[in-house]
Order: structure tokens, then sequence, then C-alpha cells
């Protein structure tokens, strides 16, 4: 959604494209790495500066060279909205997108090189321009009377969204009134199933390879905005929906955006009904550089993962500050981030542009009160070191401040171009790291667990399975560290050998224990036996 719930009323109140080979190999890789990326934003296929589905289509070598499996879109319904959140009609493709078999060509190819692809949806709220509303505003005999929560029996006063808003102000001032749909109607439940039935199936034949892996569910909740008006949404609406979509696709992948960020989500896996969630606990304990709240976050989120379940690990998102913005463009913690959203556990997700050490930070109301606010995390991706050129989705240029005040810069070392080449950018340790994950099973598929050392500035832990095990330990300073891992109440308590996957060398090698001297913000990934 792009506004939640605690950013929300902040706002209210006050070249030459690079080239990638053909990927030969259209097996599944061993281990998932999503790409969440903002289509809008990405590249544009036809010239009209918007990013679409054949840019993406164009573009899908160059994210099997990086390493990812998986790709999670933002909405691509019709909305007057840039982000596609707050419908006008959940049935008809944004056209700046493409057209519905644009995206048919994109499922297609996506699927014959082993790859997924997730769709972000939301269906909770309508704008004025929706047809239910159009017609059953002021009229209670509309067949749609009940598909929208109402204030009063005359349909004439809509009920609000999150803390009493009735609408929202578009980056190009334009104002749309929206509402809540009544998900307790079952004509509403009964379009959901129909609607999220079309992706998963498009031609109702029982083959996927047209149809979406996944959905992505944003800002899902069990008492819709805490209103006390839609309540067990998990059991009256979620759950049901979900078991009937299951039902045309097992494999299907059901993944919540919790609305509570600081919650760690263990009930969307007990009672919604969900696979994954999104470990914003852990996101947050990556941002702080501060050991005990990351090893508290990791032991809880991934430690205390129900059987069958798993988290999203990210450090980047559409809804918040880009990770390089954060932590003020500091190389080292780039890559102590980075690190830690492949390695960790779970399934990373990577914002697109964070290879790249994008910038952007919202203005919660730097910019009025419009979604504007928000574009500075959602700017075009930089394939260029001008940052012009075919295929920059510059939708947003001369709009507004967000634009006067952009964060893309020409040779200022963020672009691919720039970037592809050097063995020392961003890019290239992105690049590197997924490689390590996704050629040992310990790293793709084993457990976690935290590994006690001598150093509060340096972080430990341990990734096992298949008879294989896997240690990672992280400088989280600027200075130099000594570290002594210990392994003595681990799962792999001992050490015969160690081979080193990622470092400056090996470790000295004692029977329970493993020691070295980290550089500033180092990073070593050592194989044991």
């Amino acid at each position: 959604m792009p506004v939640k719930i605690a950013c929300l009323l902040l706002i209210l109140s006050a070249g030459v494209t690079p080239s990638f080979t053909h990927a030969q190999n259209a097996r599944p890789a061993k281990g998932e790495i999503i790409y969440h990326v903002f289509q809008r934003s990405f590249f544009d296929s036809n010239g009209d500066l918007h990013g679409d589905f054949n840019g993406l289509r164009m573009k899908l070598d160059y994210l099997q060279k990086l390493g990812v499996t998986s790709i999670l879109t933002l909405p691509i319904y019709q909305s007057v909205f840039y982000h596609n959140y707050f419908v006008i009609d959940y049935n008809k493709i944004d056209p700046r997108y493409g057209t519905i078999q644009d995206f048919v060509n994109l499922l297609q190819e996506v699927h014959r090189r082993g790859m997924k692809l997730y769709l972000d949806m939301e269906t909770q709220y309508v704008t004025e321009d929706d047809a239910w509303w159009k017609d059953a505003y002021g009229n209670p005999q509309s067949k749609y009377s009940d598909y929208i929560l109402w204030d009063d029996s005359a349909n004439k006063k809509p009920s609000s969204i999150v803390f009493g808003v009735h609408g929202l102000l578009g980056y190009d001032s334009t104002y749309k009134q929206i509402t809540t749909a009544n998900l307790y109607s079952a004509g509403v439940q009964e379009y959901n199933y129909q609607l999220f039935k079309k992706f998963v199936d498009p031609n109702n034949d029982g083959r996927f390879d047209d149809g979406v892996d996944g959905f992505r569910l944003d800002h899902m909740m069990d008492d819709l905005d805490f209103k006390g008006r839609l309540t067990n949404l998990f059991d009256k609406f979620w759950g049901p929906l979900l078991a009937k979509l299951k039902q045309i696709n097992p494999a299907l992948t059901i993944v919540a955006e919790q609305a509570n960020w600081g919650s760690f989500g263990f009930d969307y896996f007990d009672k919604g009904h969900v696979d994954r969630v999104f470990g914003f606990r852990l996101q947050q304990a990556i941002a702080s550089f501060d050991k005990k709240q990351l090893a508290a976050a990791a032991d809880t989120t991934l430690g205390m993962l129900p059987a069958g379940k798993q988290q999203i690990v990210f450090i980047e998102n559409h809804d918040m500050k880009r990770f390089a913005s954060a932590i003020n463009k500091d190389k080292g913690k780039e890559e102590v981030g980075a690190a830690l959203n492949i390695l960790l556990g779970g399934v990373p997700s990577i914002y697109y542009g964070q290879e790249l050490g994008m910038f952007g930070a919202g203005g919660f109301g730097k910019f009025g009160t419009s979604d504007g606010n928000d574009i500075p995390m959602r700017e075009a991706f930089e394939w260029y070191k001008s940052d012009t050129g075919k295929g920059m989705a510059l939708w947003y240029k001369n709009t507004g401040g967000w634009w006067d005040s952009t964060n893309l810069h020409p040779n200022d070392g963020v672009s691919l171009e720039e970037e592809e080449n050097n063995p020392q950018s961003l890019w290239n340790f992105y690049r590197e790291i997924i490689k390590i994950r996704q050629s040992h099973e310990a790293l793709y598929n084993g457990a976690y667990q935290t590994l006690p050392n001598d150093n509060s500035n340096t972080f430990s832990f341990l990734r096992y399975g298949g008879n294989k095990a896997v240690v990672i330990v992280v400088n989280l300073s600027a200075d130099n560290q000594y570290i002594s891992v210990d392994l003595s109440q681990s799962a792999h308590k001992t050490v015969k050998d160690v081979k080193v996957l990622f470092s400056r060398g090996k470790p000295a090698v004692h029977k329970n224990s493993l020691s070295t001297i980290l550089a500033a913000y180092g990073i070593a990934v050592w194989e044991i036996e």
C-alpha cells in the first residue's frame, strides 16, 4: 500500500542499453531470490516514459544475470493513482503497462525460464470511479448497495479508510474519494474469488503457464483498519478465499503484508492461512547495526517459524526509505546489509535498484499532502551513467518537487552502466553473495542459529542442513574487530576443516571455535566440516 498506517496520517497532516546473454538454462534455481519491482519505474519499451510489461520482459536476462529467480510487481489494475492502489476497475489492466496479452506474454516467458511471478493485490478499497460506488451512491436499492461499507442508511456517507481518511490527492493534483469495500458481502467475496482466479488460471484450462505463481496481500488485516466493523476477516474472508484458490492451484504461494510492521506476523500463519509474511522486525534490526537487536529479531523471526512457513527477508521496499539513504551511502554498511539480506535465511527479496545503491526517502509532507511524497523511493531504475537514454522510465519528469530534487544524478557511480564492469561495485557484490547462497544447500534451504561470540560489535550465525554447515560472521562497526565464534552449543559443535566461501583468509580453527580479525564492516562466510 502506498501509504502505511504509520505514515498516512503524517502525510495528510502536513546511452546504450546494456546487453546480457540470453539465459540458456530454464531450470529453476535451487533457492528463491525475489526481485520486488515497481514496474512503472523499471524499463520503458515504447518511449512513453512509463515502465511496462514488455519492458520487464525485455530485462529478464538482466534479472537472471543478477541471480533473481522470482518477480514481485506492484498492482497492475486500473487506478488514477500512479502506484495502482485504490482502484477504478479491478478487471482492467492499466493501459500504460500494456494489454492483458502483454502480461500473459511476460508470464509465459518468466515460466519458460523457470522463474516465478507474484502479483500485489489490494481489494479492500474502491474509489468514487468504481462501478459499485457509482451505482450504489444514494441508491440503497442498488445491487451493489452492500458491496460498500456505508455510515448511513441512505448510502450518502461512504465509510472512511484508515484514520478517518475519505480520499487521497495524487501527485498530478487529482483528488479521489476512497471508501472501504464490505468484505462481509457475499457479492464482494465472490467478486474477489473470480478476480484472483482470473490471474491464477486465465483460460480455466488447468494449466498455469499463463497464470501468476502467487499473491502479495497488501495491508492484510483481521480487523480492517482497526475500526471494529470488519472483524474476524481471517476466518470470514481471507481463509475461505485462499482455500478456494489453492483448490485451483495447490502450488500457489500467498504472502501477507501485515499491517502492523512491528509484529512478527505469526498470527497470519496460524489464522490467516498464508505461506509467507514479511520480516519487518528483521528489516528494522538489520538497519540498526545493533548486535543485540539483530540477534533477538533473528532468533524470533527465523528461529520460531512454524513448520512449512517462510519469512520474506528484505532491507527495502516501495514504502520505506531506501537502504543507501538510511545509512548515508556507506559502502561498508551497504555490503553488510546485502550480506544479511541474502544469507540470513528465509526468502530474500531485493527491491529494484537496491543492488545499485539507489537513493530515495519519502518526504512525509515535504511535498504537500499528495502521494508524490513517496516518488523519491520509487524513481526510475538507473540503467545509464547519464541517467538518460532508451528505456529510462522517467514518468514523473517535470511534475513537481520530487523531480526538482531527484536522487538521479549523472556520473555518480550509481547506475548499471557504471557498476556492471567494476569488480568492486555494489552490484557485483550482490551478484557474488547471491551466487554463494544459491550454490550451497545450507544457505538456500538450511536452518538458522545465532552463534555466540566474544565481541559486541560482531554478529555471527550458523546456517545448516543437508549434512552441511556454513558460518557467517559480520563486523557491524567501522573499526577492525577480533572475533572468536563459539560452536560448542550449536547444531555443528566441532570443526575439522574450513572452506572459505567469502573472506580475506581462513580463520584460526579450534575444536569448538573459529577466530579471525574482521576489517571494518568485514564479512566472512565459511563452510565447515
